[in-house]
């Protein structure tokens, strides 16, 4: 199983996963380290990615859970994965991918934004990420407010894991 946790900046994709992969003993990702280094200094100068961007690094996102795959392995994977077709190619022909969305509100996610000194995603990002957002049918969804420990154990509950 491949569980990918989805949403904007600042919705907790890195801290959930990470706890989500530490307690399970899986192997965890964060997407944001597989951007080429010129979507990165584009983020940083406050521009958004354009789909031709993103397509490349959801790419090489799904090589990583093919790997995974074709090892019969488990992994935790964070990215945003904003849209619907972002989703599809991120998934592609793999079985077993199982998508939580981290959903949260502007008014919760900019404070969280703006205490994260240092990440390469500026805050005035976040609208143009909200506005990207299609909000999939198919996945779990939970509020960013919820404790870490209950979305990780809302997670493994849903999933049997």
């Amino acid at each position: 199983m491949i569980i990918v946790l989805m949403g904007v900046a600042g919705s907790g994709k890195t801290t959930v996963g990470r706890q989500l992969a530490d307690t399970l003993g899986w192997p965890f990702h964060e997407g944001d380290t597989y951007h080429a280094a010129a979507s990165v200094a584009r983020m940083r100068r406050g521009a958004p990615l354009t789909e031709d961007d993103r397509r490349p690094w959801l790419a090489s996102l799904h090589a990583v859970m093919q790997h995974h795959a074709d090892r019969r392995e488990s992994a935790v994977l964070a990215c945003s994965a904003l849209t619907a077709d972002a989703r599809t190619l991120l998934r592609g022909e793999l079985r077993g991918v199982r998508v939580v969305y981290l959903k949260g509100s502007r008014d919760r996610l900019a404070p969280r934004l703006a205490a994260r000194p240092g990440h390469f995603f500026p805050p005035v990002l976040l609208d143009s990420q909200l506005a990207t957002l299609e909000e999939p049918d198919d996945a779990l969804t939970l509020d960013i407010g919820e404790p870490v420990d209950a979305m990780v154990a809302a997670i493994r509950r849903e999933f049997g894991v």
